[in-house]
């Protein structure tokens, strides 16, 4: 991929539109109510555009399009269609209680209808979880940007790239807050958008001019089949030749991204928290000029939800058609650390050898099948070895010297891809794994494990940039500033909702009650640097292949400590006027404290199901002390607002309309659907 003069006119002039913009619409904020939201003076149109660039980011680009290379396919697309759904409720169910309160944040709603505690609880865990979602965000724009160096010559470290993505994102928060956030998601938003069709347009493109084999995972058994492309083929035809397994929206009830059982309930509580009750999306929300703004607002980025699955996960199934080849070369600096414990573990392996610094002409000559440590004395001459073949596994003296193995190791894959990737390997793996687990049997050891990968999917997007754009007229600079908008975007929402949440929950609640507007204000500004800093600092970590090979899955899991406490409590208060007031207390940490215990005792129990489960327990937990001991006076929601609290019956229209073309979505890619 070449970067041209008009693709850094277009990169640059971008990124400065979209700071300009966001400081240019918010030069007067002094109060809280102007700076954490934005004076609630967001119109629909604003609210819908900016609900959907504080969602989407590279973490959905990166992610979900990876998710959707690997054998998941199209199933991914349930986080973006259920969400639609989720969305409709929350304008009509949720928001009228919200804006009625006139609330700042999600945790001071549970005051209002708890306790002080609830709330605390609340916001401390939440800004926990924000830490790591700050670290993930700027980890996948900072892979991505990695990556898109690598294919024009450049070397890019994860750290390079994070604190590009940070300090823009921090300066425009800085300065104006949540308007300054909803201004610049305008420009981000529609470009997001824009950027992800002319992606799938060339995907396409390239499919239906291929000339080579491709590839495509069977759903079911994880195997990888070959298919020739027919000459002549339409490029939606070849598609759907290829792919017609992985256009399935449930998959096994044993799978361990998306089962279909998650979709009975598992997937509604992330979908419910993150739309209804996460702060960096409803501050959005609670910034509406009025209810029916807010709803309009809320229905109108329902309907583009409907649309991101075919801008982000069809390409990413493309991806894996055209570019498997090279998803597997990217694999190998992940596997060879895991393949050298292996061969450490297994001295008697014939399929594994170690061998300090390789000549070229070895390296060059190496036979598929059989793997090859390649151990170097320096970088330079590791980097020499990087020859594409993914047989030879290049790592550092030094590194390898720090390698150590527990005599009671298996090495597993979650990856469906891995047996028909490297077959011989696998077999000789099970036979290792069951001699291993059945000797640790003897002596009471517990059995530790390494993770194998196959393909390095989350690399699905950098390989669609870099190989199916047009060189040389502008498109690949517009793409790129789309996507760093993308991640900017929802990066500058999470540091406004977590500054806000610090303070106004914590330092105006408990350290300065009498701090006024003007030093609330600073402090939010100062917690926007703090948390930038945390964000660049941290997402070099999550390159760690140790931690997961999905970004995606790694946010979606860790939010699950929060959330169906966070969501139970929610929907009980709302529902249930005489549930006592230290019930909210008994069902956030219940939440914490299960899902915790589920993940550590039956780790096999996917995470979406392990959420149902958390949230089904606080629910009869704060059932029984409610029939134990309810209120004597119901709680009564009293009017804490001046904004006008009408309902939309325009709105409630299209969200109706909305919710039945979800619904005929799912139809159209079941089992039992008409493009069956």
């Amino acid at each position: 991929m070449v970067f041209c003069l008009w693709d850094i006119i277009v990169f640059v002039a971008f990124v400065i539109s979209v700071i300009s913009l966001g400081m240019l619409k918010s030069r007067h904020e002094k109060s809280g109510e102007d700076y954490f939201l934005a004076g609630r003076g967001l119109k629909w149109w604003l609210i819908g555009f900016s609900l959907v660039a504080a969602n989407i980011s590279t973490e959905q680009f990166v992610g979900m399009s990876g998710n959707a290379a690997s054998h998941v396919g199209l199933a991914i697309a349930s986080y973006e269609w259920m969400a639609a759904i989720t969305l409709v409720v929350v304008a009509f169910c949720f928001l009228p209680y919200f804006l009625k309160a006139g609330i700042y944040t999600m945790p001071e709603f549970l005051e209002y209808r708890y306790n002080q505690w609830a709330r605390l609880i609340m916001a401390v865990s939440t800004l926990g979880i924000y830490m790591l979602l700050l670290g993930s965000v700027t980890y996948s724009g900072a892979l991505t940007i990695k990556s898109l160096a690598a294919q024009m010559g450049y070397t890019v470290n994860l750290q390079i790239g994070a604190l590009v993505i940070g300090l823009i994102a921090g300066v425009y928060v800085f300065a104006g807050g949540l308007k300054a956030c909803a201004w610049a998601d305008l420009i981000q938003g529609s470009a997001l958008i824009l950027g992800g069709a002319i992606i799938m347009f060339f995907a396409f493109d390239k499919l239906g001019n291929a000339t080579v084999a491709s590839q495509v995972t069977d759903v079911k058994t994880g195997a990888i089949a070959i298919k020739t492309l027919a000459i002549g083929t339409g490029s939606v035809e070849r598609f759907w030749e290829l792919n017609k397994v992985r256009m399935n929206m449930f998959l096994p009830a044993n799978d361990s991204i998306l089962p279909w059982t998650a979709l009975l309930l598992g997937l509604w509580i992330p979908n419910f928290y993150y739309w209804g009750l996460n702060q960096y999306i409803t501050q959005r929300t609670l910034g509406s000029a009025s209810l029916a703004q807010g709803q309009k607002g809320i229905v109108f980025a329902a309907f583009m939800k409907l649309l991101i699955p075919f801008v982000i996960v069809i390409p990413g199934i493309i991806a894996f058609n055209l570019f498997s080849g090279n998803m597997q070369k990217d694999a190998v600096s992940d596997n060879a650390p895991i393949i050298a414990k292996y061969a450490m573990a297994n001295p008697s392996t014939q399929l594994v050898q170690v061998n300090r610094s390789p000549t070229e002409e070895q390296i060059a000559s190496w036979p598929s099948g059989k793997f090859v440590i390649a151990v170097y004395a320096d970088e330079n001459a590791k980097n020499a070895a990087k020859a594409g073949n993914t047989y030879v596994l290049p790592i550092g003296r030094q590194k390898y010297k720090e390698l150590s193995v527990s005599p009671y190791t298996v090495f597993i894959s979650e990856d469906k891809g891995w047996k028909s990737a490297f077959p011989a390997l696998a077999a000789e793996l099970d036979v290792y794994n069951s001699k291993t687990e059945e000797a640790a049997k003897a002596v009471g050891a517990a059995v530790t494990t390494e993770k194998f990968i196959a393909y390095k999917y989350d690399t699905a997007l950098a390989q669609l940039l870099g190989r199916v754009l047009p060189q040389g007229v502008g498109i690949v600079g517009f793409v790129l500033a789309a996507l760093l908008g993308a991640v900017i975007s929802s990066l500058a929402a999470m540091l406004n909702a977590a500054s806000t949440i610090f303070s106004m929950d914590i330092f105006k609640k408990y350290l300065s009650p009498q701090a006024s507007p003007e030093a609330t204000v600073k402090l939010g500004r100062l917690c926007v640097t703090i948390f930038t800093v945390i964000a660049i600092g941290l997402a070099p970590m999550l390159g760690n292949p140790k931690i997961s090979n999905s970004i995606f899955t790694i946010i979606q899991e860790s939010q699950g400590f929060i959330s169906p406490g966070i969501l139970a409590v929610f929907v009980f208060g709302l529902l249930v006027h005489k549930a006592p007031r230290f019930s909210g207390v008994l069902g956030l940490l219940t939440s914490i404290v299960s899902y915790c215990a589920l993940k550590v005792t039956v780790p096999q129990v996917q995470f979406l199901n392990r959420m149902a489960i958390c949230f089904g327990l606080c629910l009869i937990l704060m059932l029984i002390v409610t029939l134990g001991k309810p209120l004597t006076k119901p709680v009564e929601f009293k009017l804490n607002t001046k904004i006008e609290l009408h309902s939309s019956i325009a709105a409630m229209t299209a969200g109706v309309i909305i919710v039945l073309m979800t619904l005929t979505l799912y139809f159209m890619f079941s089992p039992w659907g008409l493009l069956r």
